[in-house]
């Protein structure tokens, strides 16, 4: 085989055709693990909502949009026997230190704080990742907290959370979403 004369014309097509093939393997690739992916982050999703609700039978998924414009953030009712027996909202955050938190936040009927689960997040490991219950005990503190009553902010900015330790840009995000969850479930009627 001849080698290829090394003009700008030769370098151009030689490099379109390796981008081309680079292009067609990485669509393969996506359009293979795309489903997948998607299963797996469903799963994820359906085990938190059992995670922060008592029992339930079935769900009845509504869309709410927060007062500050932001994106959707998404109550599941849980129904059990016909009646409501919790709320759980799928939740975010825009303040986290990686950027974006996503949370599942399970509501009692009368706005008391079930569970927690943490969804996804890009926070510092080791420091930030500590809002998962699996790395801390820091979640625990919201479990049978009602917001009327319990001030959502840590404890630097006025709040009774105790944040977690060189993580309080953090620590403030999870307080974020909580709130944003408990302002979606009240705009939405649920808080008896």
């Amino acid at each position: 085989m001849a080698k290829l004369e090394s003009t700008f014309k030769n370098m151009v097509l030689v490099l379109l055709g390796i981008s081309l093939v680079a292009s067609f393997a990485l669509g393969a690739v996506y359009n293979l693990t795309k489903d997948p992916i998607a299963k797996a982050q469903q799963l994820k999703k359906e085990a938190a909502i059992k995670q922060v609700v008592p029992e339930f039978e079935q769900l009845e998924p509504v869309s709410v949009t927060p007062a500050d414009g932001g994106d959707p953030v998404v109550i599941n009712k849980a129904i059990s026997g016909g009646e409501v027996v919790g709320y759980a909202v799928e939740t975010y955050s825009d303040k986290g230190f990686g950027g974006k938190v996503l949370l599942m936040i399970g509501f009692l009927p009368d706005g008391t704080i079930f569970n927690t689960a943490v969804l996804k997040h890009t926070e510092t490991p080791g420091l930030g990742d500590k809002m998962d219950a699996s790395k801390s005990s820091f979640p625990e503190q919201f479990k049978n907290q009602n917001p009327e009553s319990f001030t959502l902010k840590v404890k630097k900015d006025g709040g009774q959370v105790d944040a977690i330790t060189a993580a309080t840009i953090s620590s403030r995000a999870f307080c974020d979403g909580v709130q944003r969850a408990y302002d979606a479930v009240k705009t939405e009627g649920g808080e008896k």
